[in-house]
């Protein structure tokens, strides 16, 4: 279970994920990432904690299979949470695709998209032609 201090639920934290973070998209899934947001109004504390919110729509099946994709997603963020920068909002939206598909498919996924967002080069990025 992803702790509650880890849980995005505001409309406007969502909002503000989608629509000034970045988007990292793979079949199954769709990663918004909105770095590192400090708390102007807590003194002494430097950064919130990292929030994650997840979309599960009908598209992905009925109330039985999303609810256990949204349960396999945050299990998964939740063992990722140490990679992501302090104060950052995440949303988790999944695909059609992922009702039907395996936790190591949807793992496999996330890693994907998180190692994109967080700018670790994939295969064959990261050199310069001369």
């Amino acid at each position: 279970m992803l702790p509650t201090e880890h849980r995005l639920r505001r409309r406007e934290d969502f909002a503000t994920a989608v629509r000034r973070g970045r988007r990292a998209g793979r079949p199954l899934l769709v990663v918004h990432l909105r770095s590192g947001a400090t708390d102007p109004h807590a003194p002494g504390e430097s950064a919130l904690p990292v929030r994650a919110g997840f979309v599960v729509s009908k598209a992905v099946g009925g109330a039985v299979v999303r609810n256990l994709v949204k349960r396999r997603l945050r299990h998964l963020i939740r063992d990722r949470l140490d990679r992501l920068p302090a104060g950052s909002l995440v949303v988790v939206r999944a695909l059609p695709g992922a009702g039907t598909a395996d936790h190591e498919q949807l793992a496999r996924d996330l890693d994907a998209a998180l190692r994109r967002l967080l700018g670790a080069p994939a295969e064959g990025e990261g050199t310069v032609p001369r």
